[in-house]
């Protein structure tokens, strides 16, 4: 993944309005879990490439410094070497001055050869020093995204699982009165007292039938005494 496909993916996932991409969802749950998914697929990609990159300037800034370090070497070697020619000249061993005078000019050569190579790669190092920068701000805010997505996936199965448990009593008061939430007992209240008159009424028909047998011995006992009295007005 190049670095330019690396700094697209993370700034257009960081970007995701994830409230959009809900609104568009027929089952939101599915799509927060494949959004999820793909986000930690993506961030162990961008991942791995950040780090591609990071390395790749690491070891552009120690070439930077190798460079410096050695156009500061040659330098001081330069230094050396016509300080030595100087020595000799005034000598007089003009032919081994004018060698250390060459010598000192090859130092030099690498001198600047090294601080070019240094200048070369300034430009390179910033541009990449500014892109690792965008790199790691676009991981931060997929991770804070990433955050959000497995919040939202949470918050929406608890509320699934509450609107289950709404509807699942709600199925159940449908099967009771609305109107009378006692209509059940009512119901019950209702066979009792059917049960209670109709002990009453067998009460009342045995008490009834009692009556009579009382009436039938009162009214053979009025007609003993009937005829007693004649008898005694025939004596």
């Amino acid at each position: 993944m190049s670095k330019q496909t690396v700094l697209g993916r993370v700034t257009q996932l960081a970007k995701a309005n994830i409230h959009a991409l809900l609104d568009q969802a027929e089952d939101p749950q599915k799509m927060l879990d494949q959004l999820i998914r793909e986000y930690t697929g993506n961030i162990g990609e961008a991942e791995e490439a950040v780090a591609s990159t990071i390395g790749n300037l690491r070891l552009m800034e120690q070439d930077h410094q190798e460079d410096v370090a050695a156009a500061k070497e040659w330098g001081g070697k330069a230094l050396a070497a016509s300080r030595k020619a100087d020595a000799l000249r005034g000598a007089g061993q003009a032919a081994e001055a004018d060698r250390f005078d060459n010598l000192a000019k090859v130092a030099l050569g690498r001198q600047l050869q090294s601080e070019k190579e240094a200048r070369t790669a300034e430009p390179t190092i910033a541009a990449q020093t500014e892109v690792v920068a965008k790199l790691r701000t676009g991981l931060d805010q997929m991770r804070a995204k990433l955050g959000e997505l497995t919040a939202k996936r949470d918050e929406l199965v608890a509320r699934a699982r509450s609107a289950r448990a709404r509807n699942t009593m709600t199925d159940a008061v449908r099967n009771i009165d609305v109107l009378d939430p006692t209509s059940e007992l009512s119901r019950f209240e209702d066979k009792v007292r059917r049960e209670e008159a109709r002990a009453l009424g067998k009460e009342e028909l045995a008490a009834s039938s009692l009556d009579a047998q009382f009436e039938q011995l009162d009214a053979l006992g009025d007609s003993a005494e009937i005829e007693a009295r004649l008898a005694a007005l025939k004596e």
